[in-house]
């Protein structure tokens, strides 16, 4: 099964011709040039495909988007607020490697003990925190200053050091 990555939302219907306006986490400006699809999660683990028909650059990190079947702004309006997920082959050609979603996959490393692979990165506006499953309960895993030892690209390695008793508040 494919693996998929999220990469924003679309916040905001444009226009009166079903244009929307993703928000992204790619952390470099793109029109998301050649990209066919971009994938919404339905149910649960359940991606459809949306066909992009013309993207342009709006800001940094947001770009106008039509989509195959989205011809007002009543069926724009139906998908605001919906989160926007790639292929991870796709999210690979498109992210800028300094991005914190570039983090999506590696696996993070609590002195020496393997804990998870990261399934999401929740930007704040002091850390960053991933969000990875322990035993099938969901753990956030703060990357900050005091916790981060170090980040391996080659390996797909985040080293961090938790301080004690941080996991027995999700695994408790």
């Amino acid at each position: 099964m494919a693996e998929y990555f999220k990469i924003g939302k679309l916040v905001a219907a444009f226009g009166i011709n079903g244009q929307l306006i993703l928000q992204h986490e790619l952390g470099k400006k793109t029109a998301l040039k050649d990209l066919q699809a971009i994938f919404i999660e339905e149910k649960k683990k359940s991606f459809l495909p949306w066909f992009i028909t013309a993207a342009k650059i709006k800001s940094e990190n947001e770009i106008y988007l039509s989509l195959e079947g989205v011809m007002t702004r009543e069926d724009a309006l139906k998908l605001v607020q919906k989160e926007v997920w790639l292929t991870e082959t796709d999210f690979k050609k498109f992210a800028a490697k300094s991005a914190p979603a570039s983090l999506l996959g590696y696996t993070v490393i609590d002195d020496g003990n393997e804990l998870g692979t990261i399934l999401e990165v929740i930007e704040q506006p002091h850390q960053l925190l991933c969000r990875i499953e322990i035993q099938s309960k969901e753990v956030l895993i703060p990357l900050n200053e005091a916790f981060l030892e170090k980040i391996d690209h080659r390996k797909k390695q985040v080293l961090v050091t938790l301080p004690e008793g941080l996991l027995d508040i999700y695994l408790g």
